[in-house]
């Protein structure tokens, strides 16, 4: 089997003048050829800022761009169509398809409702900072422009635990709506701030039986319309993760089918989260390595003060490599945005090599790496600032090397704080597979290592860093590699 390779196919600010599932039909066969096996599509539904959502504000899940709802009847990607479409071209070049699924709340009520509220303390929200008393809130959800159509589920505030405006008082604050099935939050994976189920807008309660059995209808309504071969889930720390596993059972077992599914539970300072996610939901799904991220985008601000040798320390990929999914950079670590830790971009070759050219974990490229982006938004002090992201020269390349030749047992040597490298040996069933692999955040770099005893007296050549040398494997398979400063060589086998 083929090195898996997703592309994250989007980020925060896409504003090309081609509508993205337009753009995805056509790049289909260049996907194909570069070596992406797996594409993570945005969210699709209408969502509350209509034609210019990025797609985290869900209104309707059952409006795939297809009715007037929200200003506008296409979503900011385009038409339900035009979506189903990319979906077919994509997964008939062999390409998997992965949508975006925002469970966690939902945006834009219709109507108000009176609604009996507790205030909490935003810092502690197991702190309730006012008795129980009443405001209107927009909790009352009728998709009007849908009028039903596949799915007659009115939204109230019994579908909701918490929400973060009081309409009649004119009042932002969080506020713990008291319902039908439960006094306070609900019990989730994070314990920031005391509890962490409220996250923003209106927060959905899952102790509400009919609301796990409508999403349950519209995931089957989803793949029935769609047919995408897996689920990206969003924040789910903040989702009650009995409800998760009951979801993903009932889709497996509705449809026979092993989704791919990859979770994002946001965590760059304790693994120990992570990995005891991943216990809690028994396997069901994987997770992005936001630990090995962070490593990432430490090692490009610190230079060669940073020790190379411990970047895989503390990370996911470390200690669970087939549930991890590892990336560089994604769209809410990108310029401008809330959790901004943009790898620097003289590092971001190393760290490409790192995700795409090891044997542990699937490596998830991000789309302005791949195509270069430029746009503009305001910055904590309010000003306005342009941002432009060179796409990656070598990206390409390399994960053309990953799905042809890095292949076989890994050797590593991450045996120096400013050097280190890895070899893979190759395999049979792929010719002229095999790589090495050298970086230096320092100077210039040089190792002894060993592609093993089959591949002796062959000879190697680095296609990636800009060593013009060519090498010669000695009888054991070894040879001293080399790497330019500041940079990462990859060396593979001539025919």
């Amino acid at each position: 089997m083929d090195n898996q390779t997703l592309l994250q196919y989007f980020h925060w600010y896409f504003n090309e003048d081609e509508k993205l599932w337009v753009k995805a039909a056509n790049d289909a066969q260049f996907l194909k050829e570069t070596g992406i096996t797996g594409v993570w599509l945005p969210p699709a539904y209408k969502s509350n800022s209509g034609g210019t959502s990025v797609g985290y504000d869900p209104y309707d899940l059952f409006d795939l761009g297809e009715f007037d709802q929200k200003g506008t009847v296409e979503t900011k990607y385009g038409s339900k169509t035009a979506y189903q479409e990319a979906i077919k071209v994509l997964q008939g070049k062999g390409i998997a398809v992965i949508a975006d699924v925002v469970f966690n709340h939902k945006a834009g009520g219709d109507e108000l409702e009176k609604v009996q509220v507790r205030a909490v303390n935003p810092d502690n929200r197991l702190e309730f900072t006012s008795d129980v008393f009443e405001i209107e809130a927009w909790t009352r959800f009728t998709f009007k422009g849908r009028g039903g159509k596949y799915s007659q589920f009115v939204w109230d505030h019994n579908c909701f635990s918490g929400i973060d405006w009081a309409h009649d008082l004119e009042e932002t604050s969080i506020y713990s709506i008291q319902n039908d099935y439960g006094d306070g939050w609900e019990d989730v994976p994070s314990g920031e701030l005391g509890n962490y189920d409220y996250l923003m807008f209106n927060d959905i309660e899952f102790r509400n039986p009919e609301v796990r059995q409508e999403m349950k209808n519209w995931g089957e309504w989803y793949y029935e319309t769609c047919g995408m071969q897996g689920f990206r889930l969003d924040a789910v720390k903040h989702i009650s993760t009995s409800f998760l596993n009951e979801w993903l059972d009932h889709m497996q077992e509705r449809f026979d089918n092993r989704f791919f599914i990859v979770a994002e539970n946001w965590n760059i300072e304790d693994v120990t989260e992570l990995q005891r996610y991943l216990e809690i939901t028994e396997g069901r799904m994987q997770l992005f390595d936001s630990m090995l991220h962070q490593n990432l985008y430490l090692a490009s601000t610190q230079g060669n003060e940073y020790d190379l040798s411990q970047i895989f320390n503390d990370t996911l990929v470390q200690s669970h490599p087939l549930l991890s999914v590892t990336f560089v950079d994604n769209h809410d670590s990108q310029p401008l945005q809330s959790l901004e830790s943009y790898v620097e971009f003289w590092f971001r070759p190393l760290a490409y090599a790192l995700i795409l050219l090891r044997e542990q974990g699937i490596p998830c490229v991000f789309y302005p790496d791949l195509y270069g982006a430029k746009y503009k938004d305001k910055n904590e002090a309010d000003e306005e600032v342009e941002v432009e992201l060179i796409g990656l020269p070598m990206l390409a390349e390399m994960i053309g090397i990953r799905k042809n030749l890095a292949y076989g047992e890994q050797r590593d040597y991450f045996d120096h704080a400013n050097c280190v490298g890895w070899t893979r040996a190759g395999i049979e069933e792929k010719a002229a597979s095999g790589i090495a692999v050298l970086m230096s955040n320092g100077e210039a770099g040089v190792k002894v290592m060993e592609m093993g005893e089959a591949n002796a007296g062959r000879q190697m050549k680095d296609v990636i860093g800009g060593r013009t040398e060519e090498i010669t494997l000695d009888e054991k398979g070894s040879a001293e590699f080399y790497c330019n400063a500041g940079s990462v060589s990859v060396w593979t086998l001539l025919s």
